[in-house]
């Protein structure tokens, strides 16, 4: 059997690098995320891809002597008119004529269709049952309210179970008087001065539970989306820089607050997966947290979204 020499296996390895790059990832990200369109390699990465490929290839025909021989052996044959005068003629004449395409390719100005932009907040899919959604932490009932008194009367608050560990090693080490001196916020210092002398005014009490709320809130935030969004939910989170489009910044004028609550809840709830086709190509990477988070988390998240950004949520039509 012919053995293959080291100049066709480096062509060929070139060569297949760059189809599957291409049109090979292109095609199987169709198989993959079920898109319309493929997913193409940016050309920075092409580059990137291309460059390593060729590093390998020279350490590999570098690596001897009987190797780089190997592979200038028929370069030298085709130099020195062994494949023919014709064959030498039209290879000199390729390499200059196909470097020159490829600059001309790459400097040309061009006159190219405008981009479909993306949709900032796709609603084709948002249901018209949400749209009067009020989160229920912001106004609680007085039902709520009295509750709460109870509880802290009887000093046992209930808080999530994700914030309940670390106030229990709290209360253990400090022994405080009542559980609720964990917060150092003004209005539940007056809310435990006046349940001292037995006369709670339910406006006190609804700041106190706000307060409760926002700070289940914040954590809840803080586990889940700080990663992303950041802690001043400006979009700037650690994990901000790794997405293709960057997490939306809460505190714009032109977010969070030119939509209503519900929109909110429903985009949180839904995540990326639920955004309707006018939100690609760049589709949100965001989870759907209606499988890992109930519905009292996500709004006390959103509770805190819109107080750590100091934004109001748009009125709905027809409310005032």
């Amino acid at each position: 059997m012919r053995r293959i020499g080291t100049f066709p296996i480096v062509v060929i390895v070139l060569v297949a690098i760059y189809a599957a790059t291409k049109w090979g990832i292109p095609a199987f990200s169709r198989e993959v995320t079920a898109l319309p369109f493929p997913l193409p390699v940016p050309r920075t990465l092409m580059l990137f891809y291309m460059t390593l490929a060729v590093v390998a290839m020279f350490l590999m025909v570098t690596f001897s002597e009987e190797g780089m021989q190997d592979f200038l052996r028929p370069i030298k044959k085709l130099l020195r008119g062994g494949y023919g005068q014709i064959a030498r003629a039209l290879v000199l004449l390729a390499v200059p004529a196909i470097a020159a395409w490829q600059t001309y390719e790459m400097t040309v100005p061009r006159v190219e269709v405008p981009l479909s932009l993306r949709i900032q907040h796709p609603s084709s899919n948002f249901p018209v049952s949400s749209e009067s959604l009020e989160n229920p932490f912001n106004h609680p009932s007085d039902a709520d309210i009295d509750a709460f008194i109870e509880q802290a009367r009887a000093n046992e608050i209930e808080f999530i179970a994700q914030v309940q560990g670390d106030i229990d090693l709290w209360a253990d080490e400090w022994d405080p008087d009542h559980i609720l001196e964990f917060f150092a916020a003004e209005p539940v210092k007056k809310f435990l001065a006046e349940l001292e002398e037995d006369n709670v005014s339910h406006a006190t009490a609804e700041a106190a539970l706000m307060e409760k709320n926002l700070f289940e809130g914040r954590a809840l935030y803080a586990m889940n989306c700080r990663a992303c969004h950041g802690d001043s939910v400006a979009g700037d989170g650690p994990m901000a820089d790794g997405f293709k489009l960057r997490p939306i910044n809460f505190t714009d004028n032109g977010t969070i607050e030119t939509i209503v609550e519900g929109y909110t809840f429903w985009r949180v709830t839904n995540g990326g997966p639920g955004l309707p086709t006018e939100a690609t190509p760049w589709d949100s990477a965001m989870p759907e947290w209606k499988l890992s988070l109930t519905e009292e988390q996500r709004w006390k998240i959103i509770l805190a979204e819109y107080n750590l950004a100091q934004k109001t949520p748009r009125i709905p039509e027809g409310h005032e």
